[in-house]
């Protein structure tokens, strides 16, 4: 039997097509669209029956539905899985091309279990929800720029007409793509019923729900909230060696940005407006010494856990289980 393991990183796929046990030379790819079409092309002319990757949150979701469209049997292996299957061989190097040659022999030897295709309307709306993001980021950029070429007087009017023009355009598209998501959301029960919920949160409106939501839905529905927040890089990531490097615990942030980006507003204004979360904020402030900006990477991870609940319970959100208010004594 032939399979193949993939490896996927930020920008490049390393590939293994293996001939039973014995494994092929590591080839590489783009992790772009037209790297995805490369490699669905030679993995169909090499006559591949199996194709296994990791689990790498938004980095194998494109490379995932490529395949799958591509009509390539695809099996998604959870991380934690596929490292215990290479603790069992033995490994003891560890390369791109040596996690693929594992992932191809997980394909061969492990029971196969045929990835499932997240929901289209999920897919969709999460196409959606990056294109607003990108608009945002291109108005609040044009916003910068008129504000600074609007301090001198040598700026042409043209000028300014122009980056006033191109703050409309940007306005104008995010209003009809925010105007799409909200009726794809309202026309499927199930995403007005994830929609109601997240917006039981004070912080999270329309917009943020969008983002979220975009993010969210495409991934396993096994997933746990330590998951979540490993993918949207809200873990800590310790550096410590020996006696003389302890570095302080920093977020990690390997992981999906536009999770990242969606949470952080909702954070900030929920810290804010909800007298729970405020708590919460003030408590790591005055009690744990953190600052500003870390207390508020905290509220995002204790944010994530919270929606995990959410949408497991179907319940709304419940301030009192988020934090406990200490009550002041009178």
């Amino acid at each position: 039997m032939k399979v193949a393991g993939i490896d996927v990183a930020h920008k490049t796929l390393e590939v293994v097509v293996s001939v039973g046990e014995k494994a092929g030379k590591a080839q590489e790819y783009a992790n772009t669209a037209s790297g995805h079409l490369a490699l669905v092309k030679a993995l169909k002319a090499a006559g591949v029956e199996r194709v296994c990757l990791e689990a790498t949150g938004s980095y194998h979701l494109d490379l995932a539905l490529a395949l799958d469209a591509g009509g390539l049997a695809l099996m998604v292996a959870n991380p934690k899985a596929s490292k215990n299957f290479a603790e069992a061989l033995l490994t003891r190097t560890k390369t791109d091309a040596v996690d693929a040659a594992v992932l191809a022999q997980f394909a061969l030897r492990m029971p196969f279990e045929p990835w499932q295709r997240p929901d289209d309307q999920a897919v969709a709306l999460r196409a959606c929800a990056r294109r607003l993001e990108a608009l945002n980021r291109a108005r609040t950029e044009a916003k910068n720029q008129l504000h600074a070429l609007s301090q001198t007087l040598m700026t042409p009017e043209i000028v300014l007409a122009d980056v006033r023009l191109s703050i409309r355009q940007c306005e104008d598209q995010i209003q009809a793509l925010r105007t799409w998501a909200e009726a794809h959301i309202q026309a499927k029960a199930d995403l007005k019923e994830i929609f109601d919920l997240l917006n039981s949160v004070k912080g999270i409106a329309t917009a943020s729900a969008i983002q979220i939501m975009g993010e969210l839905l495409v991934l396993p529905p096994d997933m746990r909230a330590k998951q979540w927040v490993a993918l949207a890089g809200l873990d800590p990531r310790q550096t410590q060696s020996g006696t003389s490097v302890n570095k302080k615990s920093r977020l990690s942030k390997a992981g999906n940005r536009y999770l990242r980006l969606a949470l952080y507003m909702p954070a900030l204004s929920a810290a804010r407006h909800d007298r729970h979360v405020n708590g919460y904020y003030r408590h790591l402030i005055e009690d744990r010494g953190l600052k500003k900006i870390q207390a508020v990477c905290a509220v995002m991870r204790k944010l994530l856990h919270a929606i995990h609940g959410m949408l497991k319970s179907r319940q709304p959100f419940d301030g009192g289980r988020f934090y406990v208010l200490t009550e002041t004594p009178a």
